[in-house]
């Protein structure tokens, strides 16, 4: 059972506040990824450059995505920490050319530096995508709430090299209880330094301090999350618990294996999705919402 210090907001939320935008998640939405990073697990070093960037971020938007999320620093395991200044040069030219190019997308910065989610802000950032759950940077949420973003707070353990590794994926008992009593402590802590509650999203971080059973359990319970009325992102896309269930190694194959995760999830009440392949995802979520739709009509 949940034992954090998480105050469960009055009812489920239909809409998400995110920098003088209302973001309904009546419906799925779909969050691109856009690695600007040279050694990201499943894409690192593919752009190269701010055309190639942009240009993948206009396929995405094309394709469906409803959000690009932003990230110039991988969390793959063992990544080596990158300064704030070279994160900011990888991530600042992409962001303030899609704020020009795309002045109706929504932009995330993934990042757990208070300094470099300040200049994405001031670029025209819309939300701050922090996978360390707000710990790392203890300026962060105070930046965020004064800057009236929107806030994904995941669930994680460790530094930035350990948070995808096994090395902190030790539970007892049901790993599902211990994640959302961390979980729902950032949330708390977020909130009481200022965030607004309709302006956050949470995460369970799927693989983060988790091996592929827990990233499962995790998923198959999602019920207990989503009934803390805040909504729901999952990022399963191409992560190894995929690939151990479908026996495909290369993580740029497990589209299929991705699509399936993102489609339990939603069943399950999920309702945003961080995901590498837009237009696959994009469809299968389109056809679910529908037919969930149809059973209440």
């Amino acid at each position: 059972m949940h034992t954090g210090r998480l105050h469960y907001v009055e009812r489920m939320t239909s809409a998400w506040q995110v920098r003088g935008r209302t973001l309904s998640v009546e419906r799925p939405l779909v969050v691109g990824i856009l690695n600007v990073t040279p050694d990201s697990f499943s894409d690192g070093g593919t752009l190269r450059g701010v055309d190639e960037a942009i240009a993948r971020a206009g396929a995405m938007l094309d394709e469906g995505a409803d959000i690009l999320d932003i990230g110039g620093e991988s969390t793959r395991p063992n990544a080596a920490p990158v300064s704030a200044t070279e994160e900011r040069e990888r991530v600042m030219p992409i962001v303030r050319a899609l704020a020009a190019r795309y002045p109706d997308a929504t932009l995330s910065i993934d990042t757990v530096k208070s300094d470099v989610a300040r200049a994405a802000i001031d670029e025209g950032a819309h939300i701050v995508n922090d996978v360390s759950g707000f710990r790392l940077d203890p300026a962060m949420a105070r930046l965020c709430a004064d800057a009236s973003v929107g806030v994904i707070v995941m669930h994680s353990r460790g530094d930035v090299g350990e948070m995808a590794s096994y090395a902190l994926a030790e539970y007892e008992g049901d790993p599902v209880d211990a994640v959302l009593a961390e979980l729902g402590d950032r949330v708390a802590d977020v909130v009481e330094q200022g965030v607004s509650s309709r302006s956050v999203v949470v995460d369970p971080g799927l693989g983060f301090a988790k091996r592929a059973w827990h990233s499962r359990r995790v998923l198959a319970r999602l019920d207990r999350l989503v009934a803390w009325g805040y909504p729901v992102l999952v990022g399963a896309s191409r992560k190894r618990f995929i690939g151990e269930s479908s026996g495909v190694q290369l993580a740029a194959a497990r589209v299929h294996g991705s699509v399936g995760a993102a489609v339990a999830a939603f069943d399950r009440g999920a309702r945003l999705f961080r995901v590498h392949d837009v237009a696959a995802t994009r469809q299968a979520l389109d056809v679910a919402a529908d037919i969930l739709a149809a059973e209440s009509a």
